[in-house]
């Protein structure tokens, strides 16, 4: 029996197309998500687990293609996702907890330092090893500078006379020079970004001061998002927080692996050692909560950041606790 030569035709392009639609199909299913993430700042120690977590496939295997990127300040960078160009900004919270009770449309979505670690260091002939040593001393301050904006609040806590530490005001870039041309006595620095590269630079172990463990809690490395992508990929989120949490456990088990993926991004940067040495201090920053997964938030961490932005500028009446994160993006 003859079929017409039209219908072996048709049948030809029912199954080409057929083909067709579960090739676009699976295509579809498979492309990975990008997510586009956004320092505040250059590169430094503290990303490093995030490249790590890109070297070892973390990213992948949760279908997300992640570009990362440095920044030029936590104004610009969330300037950038509010347009729409980043998904993610890893910046300090304090200054996000600022620009939410300023009206920004963002929220931190992990906090990994509830306190920042910031240090006080100082010559070693004039030593400021507990608070009440900073009395008769004078500190370089830039506006905007972490450390030493919320001074004031840190001699109320440690029953400090603020009259007698001398704050000299200056350009964020010429602290760290002129305390090391002795110009001041005290200057504020990361304990897991500017030391190891000051030290090495000094060769010199300069006497220290933790502002964390003597009452000053300023909440440090945070991922923020703004509230509309938030909204519209939850799920991509979700995936790139939990393989972030993957990258903090790698390096935490490796941190000469995670020294290794940051360096071949950091052209330029300092060497091993010092880059190793941010990395482990970054991560004994890295705080965890039993029974929470690595980047809660806690309410009471934003109560007091509100306490404390209150010292340095007028904020108005602080919003509610739950306005400012959210939980609900990290794994259990």
């Amino acid at each position: 029996m003859r079929f017409p030569r039209a219908s072996f035709s048709m049948c030809a392009r029912w199954r080409t197309a057929a083909l067709v639609a579960v090739l676009s199909l699976g295509a579809h299913a498979w492309a990975a998500d990008e997510v586009n993430v956004r320092f505040s700042w250059k590169l430094k120690g503290e990303y490093a687990h995030l490249y790590l977590a890109q070297d070892k496939g973390f990213y992948a295997a949760k279908n997300l293609a992640v570009r990362m990127g440095e920044g030029a300040g936590a104004p610009a960078a969330l300037g950038a996702l509010l347009q729409g160009q980043e998904d993610v900004v890893v910046m300090p919270a304090i200054f996000a907890v600022s620009a939410i009770q300023k009206g920004m449309p963002i929220k931190i979505v992990a906090l990994y330092q509830p306190k920042t670690p910031i240090v006080l260091i100082s010559q070693p002939d004039k030593p400021v090893l507990k608070p009440k040593d900073l009395e008769g001393k004078t500190v370089a301050h830039a506006v905007g500078e972490t450390g030493t904006s919320y001074l004031s609040a840190f001699c109320a806590v440690n029953h400090i006379d603020c009259s007698k530490v001398k704050k000299v005001q200056m350009d964020a870039q010429s602290r760290v020079p002129q305390f090391l041309q002795k110009q001041v006595d005290v200057v504020s620095v990361y304990r897991n970004n500017d030391l190891p590269i000051i030290e090495a630079r000094m060769d010199t172990r300069f006497p220290m001061l933790d502002l964390a463990q003597n009452g000053l809690a300023i909440p440090g490395l945070a991922a923020v998002s703004s509230n509309a992508i938030i909204a519209k990929k939850p799920d991509v989120l979700k995936r790139y927080l939990a393989a972030v949490n993957e990258g903090i456990a790698a390096t935490r088990k490796d941190p000469k692996a995670a020294t290794a993926a940051l360096a071949k991004a950091w052209q330029g940067g300092p060497s091993a050692d010092v880059i190793e040495a941010q990395v482990r201090a970054t991560m004994d920053a890295i705080e965890t909560e039993a029974g929470k997964p690595v980047g809660w938030t806690d309410a009471n961490t934003i109560v007091q950041a509100l306490n404390l932005l209150k010292t340095d500028e007028a904020i108005g009446t602080p919003k509610p606790a739950d306005v400012f994160f959210t939980n609900a993006l990290l794994n259990p």
